[in-house]
């Protein structure tokens, strides 16, 4: 009976936190393709200077646990930037977004970095042997390739960024995890709650898998 009780009271709130869930997502995941793309140009990149920077922006991102990037950035950045910025604040939003965006970058710059090395390199010098510039080579050849290569990842990239928002919920960022906390905060219907957040996330979850699994029958990819 509370079960019953729990999905008649909370579903209203934790609908909202689903919305909020993948709409986040996906910004951060169209923002996190910008910068992935970005650094991975810059770390094959030939000047030292843009390699090294993509780097340690790697080596950052990788290397800590999102829980603390999320708390850096909400609150560690308005506190510098509050020194020549008085009264500078970041919304749990804006910063949940920049998290994100942040951390799925530096796993798409690696993704986007195979996915260039798996085109033909005989492509590229024939490219270059018929006089076609760099640039054009990357961007009209190269990368379309590459993009449709990634395709599968990018999806799987998606369902980890959804599975992060919840961690989200320590900066007060009104997701799915912060809404049931809200919910069981005044009810104590910790079980209830909880479990009805894992259906909303394993329904979610299964269906990106099934169009993980679609998209990567449809663009996979013949070396040959």
């Amino acid at each position: 009976m509370d079960f019953l009780k729990v999905l008649k009271e909370a579903t209203p709130m934790l609908i909202e936190g689903v919305r909020l869930t993948i709409g986040i997502s996906l910004l951060s995941l169209m923002i996190g393709v910008i910068v992935g793309l970005l650094s991975c140009i810059m770390g094959m990149s030939k000047n030292p200077v843009l390699k090294g920077i993509s780097a340690v922006y790697i080596w950052l991102i990788r290397g800590t646990p999102m829980i603390v990037q999320a708390f850096v950035v909400y609150f560690g950045v308005p506190q510098l930037i509050q020194k020549m910025v008085p009264g500078f604040t970041l919304t749990a939003f804006v910063a949940g977004v920049i998290t994100l965006s942040l951390n799925a970058g530096a796993y798409l710059s690696e993704i986007f970095r195979s996915g260039i090395e798996a085109v033909d390199p005989g492509q590229i010098e024939a490219s270059r042997s018929l006089g076609v510039s760099s640039r054009i080579t990357m961007t009209r050849i190269v990368l379309p390739q590459a993009f449709k290569i990634t395709i599968p990842s990018l999806v799987n990239q998606f369902i980890i960024t959804i599975k992060d928002t919840s961690i989200l919920s320590v900066i007060g960022m009104a997701e799915l995890v912060n809404k049931a906390k809200i919910y069981v905060g005044s009810t104590y219907q910790f079980f209830a709650t909880y479990i009805l957040v894992a259906v909303y996330y394993l329904v979610i979850i299964s269906v990106l898998m099934i169009v993980s699994k679609f998209v990567e029958k449809k663009f996979s990819y013949d070396k040959q």
